[in-house]
């Protein structure tokens, strides 16, 4: 089965990654990668990796018809043009926050409101590891955000374990520079960014909408820091009753044994001992792991992913698979770079 793809807003850093993963994938051809900024230009204009990909970026208001369309745009754009973005494709994916959640009162209270909440009844969230039978045949796709991705898939396990006690868990995240996006700002010029850990939404974040969505309340704390790919949460989970290291394995275990894209990393010998970012740069594998504090009644857990694969693009990928029946781990099994410098 070979199905024809395109990547709207291919300039971008997750747009990028989209083409690198759907220029290497058995069951896709890339027919087209849209840019209001670079029209005309060469993708490896934008994205120097990518010189040898014979494609140029054309004007996103000429949608080519292709079986599967990735919405790479900023929060707003796809609610404008999921009209033209549906008669365009059979199969839709959005990368933005446009369809993660449930609700028009959600996104009155996290966003600026919906502008089409008749349609967020058809979407489905895009974390396989949540809700791959939701998946199956899907037409609409919410990729979800990166800081929600990496925090989730450090709670499931203890939410499935009924572990995660009375007392929300309290949850801090670090990210680099690149969930900016290629835009940036003030505050992601490198002279600004080099060498900070700087608390940048120490309450209210967005992503926290779609945790207490699908696990639950957190009280939530998101950095900046001095890295480039990366999304790393720790996440202090105060159970109810006395919980052994026993437990936890069981519960990670049995949640991610079958998982192709988690590995469980806690405690073990060498460098590398739990979850760090570096690890799994380049690559749609989050590292899950933890460690028990009996003395303060606390399970710590550690979680990292790369912000613009398992927390966008690889995401996205790895759910259009499900969702039209390939292979899930098709044009996603890059393992990563050891060594390897700032992520």
């Amino acid at each position: 089965m070979t199905l024809t793809a395109s990547v709207v807003g291919a300039s971008g850093f997750a747009g990028g990654e989209l083409l690198r993963l759907l220029a290497g994938h058995p069951e896709f051809d890339l027919e087209q990668a849209t840019s209001r900024s670079a029209t005309r230009k060469t993708v490896g204009h934008a994205h120097p990796n990518l010189r040898g990909l014979d494609l140029r970026f054309t004007d996103p208001a000429d949608l080519d018809s292709v079986d599967v369309l990735f919405a790479a745009t900023p929060h707003g754009v796809s609610m404008e043009r999921i009209d033209d973005f549906r008669d365009a494709a059979d199969t839709v994916v959005d990368l933005s926050a446009d369809f993660r959640l449930n609700t028009e009162d959600q996104y009155d209270e996290w966003y600026d409101g919906h502008e089409r909440p008749e349609l967020l009844a058809d979407a489905t969230y895009a974390l396989p590891e949540l809700n791959r039978e939701e998946l199956a045949g899907a037409d609409l796709i919410a990729s979800g955000g990166c800081n929600a991705t990496a925090t989730m898939l450090g709670l499931l396990p203890l939410a499935d374990a009924d572990l995660l006690g009375s007392q929300r868990p309290v949850v801090d995240v670090k990210v680099g520079s690149s969930e900016g996006g290629a835009g940036g700002g003030a505050a992601a010029s490198h002279a600004e960014r080099s060498g900070v850990v700087r608390p940048y939404a120490p309450t209210s974040h967005r992503h926290e909408a779609e945790i207490e969505q699908f696990v639950g309340r957190v009280a939530f704390t998101v950095h900046a820091v001095d890295m480039v790919r990366g999304a790393s949460a720790t996440c202090h989970v105060f159970p109810d009753e006395r919980v052994t290291t026993g437990d936890l394995w069981g519960a990670f275990r049995e949640r991610y044994e079958d998982e192709p894209f988690v590995r469980l990393v806690s405690g073990g010998g060498g460098v590398y001992r739990y979850p760090e970012p570096k690890s799994v740069a380049g690559t749609n594998y989050a590292e899950v792991g933890f460690e028990l504090d009996p003395r303060n009644g606390r399970i710590v857990v550690f979680s990292a992913i790369d912000n613009v694969m398992k927390g966008s693009a690889g995401q996205a990928v790895h759910a259009a698979n499900v969702a039209l029946g390939i292979e899930e781990t098709a044009g996603l099994e890059f393992q990563g770079l050891h060594p390897v410098g700032a992520p």
